[in-house]
């Protein structure tokens, strides 16, 4: 399925991907502090550096587009009168 810019979206289309929008950051979100938390606990416990400490760095950058194309969806919402 290609990516449809939100002005050329169906209200129904524009209702759907923001719900999506909404739990994928929030799930991002979710697991970048889990990983964050385990990661700072296993570089304590092992002493040492552990890599999974750059993962929810990187995911960060996943929610960050993710929130923008939120945002884009919303703006576009507002000017159809959609609530």
């Amino acid at each position: 399925m290609a990516n449809k810019k939100p002005n050329e979206m169906s209200d129904e289309e524009l209702l759907k991907t923001e719900k999506t929008l909404k739990l994928f950051i929030t799930m991002g979100i979710s697991a970048a502090v889990l990983m964050l938390a385990a990661g700072i606990w296993l570089t304590i416990a092992k002493q040492k550096f552990s890599a999974l400490t750059a993962v929810p760095m990187s995911m960060g950058v996943i929610v960050i587009v993710n929130a923008n194309s939120l945002k884009t969806i919303q703006k576009e919402k507002k000017s159809r009168g959609l609530l």
